[in-house]
């Protein structure tokens, strides 16, 4: 009898025993970095059990025992709740860091970027390039863009606010720009608001289109709401625009670099040489600091500007004064 307890005392001692060690091994992997040197993408599918998921981090090598984490999500009761997207994953995660991060559907975010200046179709086809969009506008016609994403109708140049625009992969193309719309609508508005008084613009939609044309023509933001003034008082003079942005426009695929004189006298409804006020649409999607300037113009009396060369404009106040600039400037005479 007295042998027996002590064969049972001895299988006691090495259950308790046996139960430490697992009980130690456990806990130190749930804190042991995974093995990644540097940062990755992995993507939870829709529907997948994090069995399926913890079997193929051990595949791609970043998970070496795959137990360790499921019994950690068992034992907190969370083993169905991970959330599908793209994680990334960084070194240093340990397996408990892990299912931390794929409980809180803290999802990877890409980006795209809408630049100052850009017309509708160089916006669409950013769009069209970016794998990680679900791509649903590849056959619309530009004049259906509106209505297709449920919009005001209308022509879509120059609608859609030129910013940098974060998503989660999948998320359609429609998407990004229903909200570049939306923000061009309140930055139009909060600028409309603050406006400076008596300006020749009597819509938003006026000062988004001259706003543009402001965008294309200079590179350098203090010079805007001088540009600007030169167009104000252009308007108030009912003199024409004369910009060259506006012709390049109207030309379209036809325009191959360069402006000749025949195209100056093209009868296009973009020409600012032939017909006078704005153009019927904007030509760009201008940024908030062109439809500041616009709004904003700068005080002055210079009615024309020319390009030094260098990115700057010299502006003058008389047609004398702007042909001597042409000349120093453009055709390189003193």
């Amino acid at each position: 009898m007295k042998r027996w307890w002590l064969v049972m005392l001895g299988l006691g001692l090495l259950l308790f025993g046996g139960a430490g060690w697992f009980w130690h091994q456990y806990r130190q992997a749930l804190v042991r970095p995974l093995d990644l040197d540097a940062p990755v993408t992995f993507e939870i599918k829709r529907g997948e059990s994090l069995t399926t998921v913890a079997r193929r981090l051990q595949r791609q090598g970043i998970l070496p025992q795959p137990r360790w984490l499921l019994l950690w999500a068992l034992e907190r009761g969370v083993s169905a709740d991970i959330r599908a997207g793209e994680y990334r994953l960084r070194p240093g995660m340990t397996p408990k860091s892990l299912l931390t991060l794929f409980l809180s559907g803290k999802v990877a975010q890409h980006r795209i970027t809408l630049v100052e200046g850009w017309t509708v179709k160089q916006v669409l086809a950013a769009l069209a390039a970016e794998p990680a969009l679900k791509h649903t506008l590849e056959n619309v016609p530009l004049a259906d863009l509106l209505s297709v994403l449920q919009l005001p109708p209308g022509h879509p140049e120059g609608r859609f606010f030129p910013d940098t625009y974060f998503f989660v992969r999948g998320a359609s193309d429609r998407e990004i720009l229903r909200r570049a719309y939306r923000r061009m609508e309140r930055v139009l508005g909060e600028e409309w608001r603050d406006r400076a008084a008596d300006l020749p613009l009597k819509t938003p939609y006026q000062a988004l289109i001259l706003a543009s044309i402001v965008e294309k023509e200079t590179g350098r933001r203090e010079e805007q709401a001088e540009i600007a003034g030169v167009f104000i008082r252009r308007l108030r003079k009912g003199m024409k625009l004369q910009s060259d942005p506006t012709v390049i426009y109207g030309m379209g695929d036809a325009f191959d670099g360069d402006i000749r004189r025949r195209d100056l006298r093209a009868d296009t409804p973009y020409n600012t040489y032939v017909h006078p006020g704005l153009p019927p649409t904007p030509i760009a999607l201008p940024g908030r600091s062109a439809i500041h300037a616009v709004l904003h113009p700068a005080d002055g009396d210079a009615l024309y500007f020319v390009s030094r060369g260098d990115g700057s404009h010299q502006f003058s106040a008389t047609l004398k004064e702007h042909n001597r600039a042409v000349a120093r400037y453009q055709l390189g005479k003193r």
